[in-house]
């Protein structure tokens, strides 16, 4: 049996670290691209990736690819694509296309060609054809174009893999749960070390950090779009989640920390940590950064510290980034801080000197990943900067 091919989508940025990881997960022929990631396998790498990916968004099945020049094009493509051997035709559709630098004037109307060829290659070989449903079907089918070519896939995650299924979600975060195992990734934590978000906002961070320790599989608690695919084999499955979930670590203490100005946010955490069943892994407490004590001699800090987006924030922020740089040089000698913002001046107000800076996106947002290691006797230059209030608006 040849092995299939498969993308695995995520934050741009991320890409190396998701590579690392699908390697350990079993893939082969991995190949980091622009916003995400190329491997293949056979049917069970994909369920292996879906069910351990932290960092992946999407898992994407590549069906077929062809060379296009116009919506007519398209439409022969995924015409050719035998669609009723992949999904029944009881399952509801719905059609994405993104595209670079493709010389087609609507995407839009390239979404349509798409659907119609599945739909009519579906009306010839069985007289019906399945329905669409914009909002949570059952398949979708992803189709990708660049200046010459289409190429088309299955999803085979269906929700995005960031909706880990152990939280329930009121809003969106400042940060999805995989770009926040991206960040933890990329500092090198490990659970042997403490981990602190000092500005934690809803848990985002402390939560991916808590199920790292315990090795809990992302997807281990949700379901995937491959169970609605042909072929789609439930035993085999069901042994990969239950290995997974033997895996776990038992739910004890952990040196995991967060704490965050506002009550209603550490309130948000809190719920969110019970509702993980991270109650006795993650300590939670109310308390300003800017006076918060480090929780043990050497540690891991990564945070999402505000940004401003109006100009009264943005001069609130001019004095709040250099106290929150002397406050990191008092209280975290030993510790390795990793800020991550999309305030691109955020490395000119602190005060401190990055030993590294990563590019990240989130979404469409540019940002960086700062690392400061605090080391002893670094307080030249500090002076007494007086109180401060901040908004801490962390994951």
């Amino acid at each position: 049996m040849s092995p299939e091919s498969y993308f695995a989508t995520c934050p741009r940025g991320l890409e190396g670290a998701l590579a690392r990881e699908l390697q350990a997960c079993g893939a082969q022929e991995v190949i980091a691209a622009a916003g995400g990631v190329r491997f293949t396998g056979d049917h069970y790498a994909g369920y292996r990736a879906n069910l351990a990916s932290r960092l992946a968004s999407r898992i994407l099945w590549r069906i077929a690819a062809a060379p296009y020049a116009s919506e007519h094009d398209l439409y022969d493509a995924a015409f050719a694509v035998p669609w009723p051997e992949l999904f029944h035709i009881g399952c509801t559709i719905r059609v994405d296309t993104t595209a670079i630098r493709s010389p087609l004037k609507s995407l839009d109307f390239a979404t349509l060609r798409v659907k119609d060829a599945v739909c009519d290659r579906f009306r010839a070989a069985t007289g019906g054809r399945p329905n669409v449903e914009t909002r949570a079907p059952d398949v979708r089918v992803h189709a990708f174009l660049d200046a010459r070519t289409v190429t088309l896939y299955l999803d085979t995650s269906g929700e995005p893999l960031w909706k880990r299924g152990w939280r329930e979600r009121t809003g969106d975060a400042p940060i999805r749960e995989n770009l926040a195992a991206g960040i933890i990734a990329l500092t090198g934590w490990t659970p042997e070390e403490p981990f602190l978000d000092p500005m934690c906002g809803s848990g985002t961070l402390v939560l991916e950090a808590a199920a790292i320790a315990l090795r809990i599989a992302p997807g281990s608690r949700r379901s995937f779009g491959f169970e609605k695919l042909a072929g789609f084999d439930p035993r085999a499955w069901r042994r990969l989640r239950e290995e997974a979930r033997a895996a776990e670590q038992a739910r004890t203490g952990r040196a995991i920390f967060g704490s965050d100005l506002y009550g209603a946010e550490i309130a948000k955490a809190k719920a969110a940590v019970e509702a993980a069943g991270f109650a006795a892994v993650v300590q939670l407490k109310q308390a300003n950064v800017l006076e918060l004590p480090a929780p043990a001699p050497h540690g891991v800090l990564a945070a999402n510290p505000p940004y401003g987006v109006r100009l009264g924030e943005a001069r609130e922020l001019e004095a709040f980034y250099p106290r929150l740089g002397d406050a990191l040089k008092a209280r975290f000698a030993g510790w390795r801080c990793h800020l991550f913002s999309a305030d691109l001046q955020l490395a000119k107000r602190i005060g401190l000197k990055a030993n590294r800076r990563t590019p990240l996106y989130n979404g469409a947002l540019e940002c960086r990943l700062f690392e400061y290691r605090i080391v002893a006797g670094s307080m030249r230059g500090t002076v007494d900067r007086g109180p401060a209030q901040h908004r801490d608006r962390g994951g």
